[in-house]
């Protein structure tokens, strides 16, 4: 699928084919089963997006919402964008640990985890991340990534 153009989670969902609609609708209530207060579910840039409200945090550089983790059915694959990701860091390290040591290969680029369906997944994992990420560290790392900018 091209980039939507859906208001609403509801119309992206119901845009979807049924077999990639039930695909996205069981990791899109993963993320909602873990998410922490003070993110909201939107849609944003295309894709299902789980971000710091406006209201809550508008200092961001372009005035968009803090993009916390997104949810998308791609051309060719699934990806979630977790954005709470260290890069080279702990948690990063310890998704790649988790995916291995569930015998799953990790897909990542720089925060986009690809997947083609929920059994390549290391779910556990994916819900720590989401979990482990309170809204006050997320504003706090975006913070100190902007400093001296």
């Amino acid at each position: 699928m091209a980039r939507s153009r859906a208001a609403t989670v509801e119309a992206y969902l119901a845009e979807l084919p049924e077999s990639r609609r039930a695909v996205v609708a069981a990791i899109r209530d993963l993320i909602l089963e873990n998410l922490p207060d003070g993110y909201r579910e939107a849609m944003n840039w295309g894709m299902i997006s789980y971000e710091v409200p406006l209201e809550r945090y508008p200092d961001t550089y372009n005035k968009q919402p803090l993009s916390f983790a997104a949810l998308a059915a791609q051309k060719s694959h699934y990806a979630i964008y977790l954005n709470a990701i260290d890069v080279g860091g702990e948690s990063e390290a310890s998704l790649r640990a988790a995916f291995a040591e569930a015998g799953k290969k990790l897909d990542m680029g720089k925060s986009c985890v690809r997947f083609q369906g929920v059994d390549d997944l290391a779910l556990d994992a994916i819900a720590r991340v989401i979990a482990g990420t309170p809204v006050e560290t997320f504003i706090a790392r975006y913070e100190a990534s902007r400093r001296g900018r």
